[in-house]
């Protein structure tokens, strides 16, 4: 049975906010990307080691019907990851990061819904960053957990 979303506490109490230098990476290579912005994904919510993303629904970005394509939502999952792994770190320390690895479990289709993704810090070392992700399609009185990813960034 498909999982209604939950409210999500941030990970951590502190009341700090992003460095604006990792603000300005995350919003120009991530969400200003190409094929960010081809997928039409927006930043919703922004915190230190906490993100959430949103991609409206396209017809150009299904499999067959109605129904969104996997990679479609591997590629929203994998913008989430990064951004909250960014979110987190201090400017003049990284300088960039990679996606090392990614382990998605589909759960539900996406059926001609925009999508939310909802990215959280799990654990921050120095040059690695886990992140734990869920991806829900969005209806407009509830929305249905479709997919939930582990995601490992290295960070440079």
């Amino acid at each position: 049975m498909p999982q209604a979303i939950t409210a999500l506490p941030l990970q951590n109490d502190r009341q700090a906010t992003v460095d604006p230098r990792m603000r300005a990476m995350v919003d120009n290579v991530l969400i200003g990307s190409p094929v960010a912005r081809a997928l039409g994904v927006r930043l919703a919510s922004l915190a230190p080691d906490h993100v959430e993303l949103e991609m409206p629904f396209l017809p150009t970005n299904v499999t067959h019907g109605s129904v969104v394509h996997g990679g479609v939502i591997a590629t929203l999952i994998d913008i989430a990851g990064a951004a909250a792994a960014a979110s987190g770190a201090c400017a003049d320390e990284v300088k960039g990061g990679a996606t090392s690895s990614l382990s998605i479990q589909y759960l539900a289709p996406a059926q001609g819904a925009a999508l939310r993704a909802v990215a959280m810090v799990v654990r921050r070392g120095r040059r690695q960053v886990v992140t734990d992700v869920s991806v829900y399609a969005e209806a407009p009185d509830e929305g249905v957990l479709v997919a939930k990813a582990l995601m490992s960034s290295a960070m440079f």
